[in-house]
């Protein structure tokens, strides 16, 4: 009878947990740690000096790319642009814009799906021709990746390293939301009340009728120079760190 009851103990937890780590992607079972430690992902950057980086993602944009690079210009700080590769196609003229004022230029997928439930061959379809577009648009090539949404799993990290695109996502506690256009001042708080040495902080050079990002940036950035940071792309985030081993070799 112990023998049985035994058993069926052991049949149930198989039941229940046995096929977990099938049904769940890598990203799920292993901490932050773990993909730092190996350089797969970037979150922020370790560093002593009083260095951040902005980060814009899902544009370009005709309107609003210009009033965000106008501002940035006058705080002689430079940025990284996650583009869109559908919209580089539309505004070349902006990327192009953007790489002249000293900015860095990161793949951002091309029509910006949710990378999780997407097969191999789409995924690396959004990343081709992204990198094309960038390139055809600039004659450069991207060597940051950031997937929408900031969506992750072992299958994305590795398409990103096949393609010698480093994976870059942004500081859990600098997420501004800008996207939901939650007022000027909620954008600044977001910036200055939680600012901190290697910051990578998200924001979006695209959003529907909004103008906040902008107008936030007029009040953000003078405030952290008084405080003595400086604003660097994300690669020069990266060269910063000291062990540098784990991570892709990005070149301005």
């Amino acid at each position: 009878m112990l023998k049985l009851k035994t058993l069926l103990i052991l049949s149930v937890t198989v039941a229940l947990y046995g096929g977990y780590a099938d049904a769940h992607p890598a990203s799920q079972l292993r901490d932050r740690s773990f993909y730092e430690e190996r350089g797969d992902i970037v979150w922020e950057v370790p560093t002593e000096k009083k260095t951040i980086a902005f980060t814009f993602d899902d544009g370009p944009d005709q309107r609003q790319t210009p009033k965000i690079l106008d501002v940035l210009e006058q705080y002689q700080a430079k940025a990284t642009f996650f583009v869109v590769g559908d919209r580089v196609d539309r505004f070349p003229e902006i990327v192009r814009m953007e790489l002249s004022k000293g900015h860095e230029i990161g793949n951002h997928s091309y029509h910006h799906p949710s990378f999780q439930n997407l097969g191999r061959d789409s995924i690396l379809s959004e990343l081709t021709k992204t990198q094309q577009a960038i390139s055809q648009a600039t004659g450069q090539t991207a060597v940051l990746f950031r997937p929408p949404g900031g969506s992750y799993n072992q299958n994305i990290i590795n398409i990103s390293k096949e393609n010698n695109l480093q994976l870059i996502l942004w500081s859990w506690h600098q997420d501004t939301k800008d996207w939901k256009a939650p007022g000027v001042q909620r954008i600044v708080n977001k910036v200055l009340n939680n600012v901190r040495n290697g910051d990578i902080i998200l924001m979006h050079d695209y959003v529907y009728n909004s103008s906040q990002t902008s107008e936030a940036l007029k009040i953000i950035l003078p405030e952290l120079q008084k405080r003595g940071y400086s604003f660097v792309t994300v690669s020069q985030l990266l060269s910063q760190k000291s062990d540098q081993d784990h991570h892709i070799k990005v070149t301005q």
